[in-house]
């Protein structure tokens, strides 16, 4: 296993020493994720802060009629977990889903925490990288409750160019709030 994709990660925040790279050893594990398999379900706590090395994820929701809403989506060099359930140890009402073989590399609560004792500036990573996740996240229901469908989907493709092109239709009409037929029209409009 290769911790230098976090370790380079990291490094774009707050360079690390040798010693407190050699404490990340042993705390992290690498796990191969196949398509479409969970990392989390609803019901279940969220054990994990996952880093994604390679792939594609999603976290959603599916409410009473059974209709899926995707929150957010993570690919290369983002964290992706249900910070609430993850602190809380309450069972998690989201999902967590490969959206494409990924592989991930994953830090146990336990272990977060030994982390931010012993490596102060890993504590001021992970809130750095928490405020700008927040910030996304204000951004969004702002352009959700005030941007009409078809802004909020030139606004998905400005802030991921590359993500349109990795997801299917369904997954971006649920993350934009609109139904796949809709956004058939919006590209249609867009296009032409």
């Amino acid at each position: 296993m290769s911790l230098q994709p976090l370790i380079d990660h990291f490094d774009r925040f707050i360079p690390l020493e040798a010693g407190e790279k050699l404490l990340l050893d042993g705390r992290v594990s690498q796990r191969s994720i196949k398509r479409r398999q969970a990392i989390l379900q609803e019901g279940f706590p969220c054990k994990h802060y996952s880093f994604v090395v390679a792939g594609c994820f999603r976290m959603y929701a599916i409410d009473q009629s059974g209709v899926e809403h995707t929150i957010l989506f993570a690919t290369e060099n983002e964290w992706i977990a249900d910070i609430g359930s993850f602190h809380s140890g309450q069972p998690s009402k989201l999902f967590v889903e490969a959206v494409e073989p990924s592989v991930i590399l994953q830090i146990e609560q336990k272990d977060l925490y030994f982390l931010y004792l012993n490596v102060p500036k890993l504590d001021r990573i992970f809130k750095v990288i928490v405020e700008n996740k927040y910030v996304e996240l204000q951004n969004r229901l702002l352009q959700t409750i005030s941007s009409t469908a078809q802004e909020r989907y030139l606004a998905f493709l400005d802030a991921y160019p590359n993500l349109a092109s990795r997801l299917p239709n369904t997954q971006i009409a649920s993350y934009l709030g609109i139904t796949p037929e809709f956004l058939s029209k919006i590209r249609k409009t867009i296009a032409s």
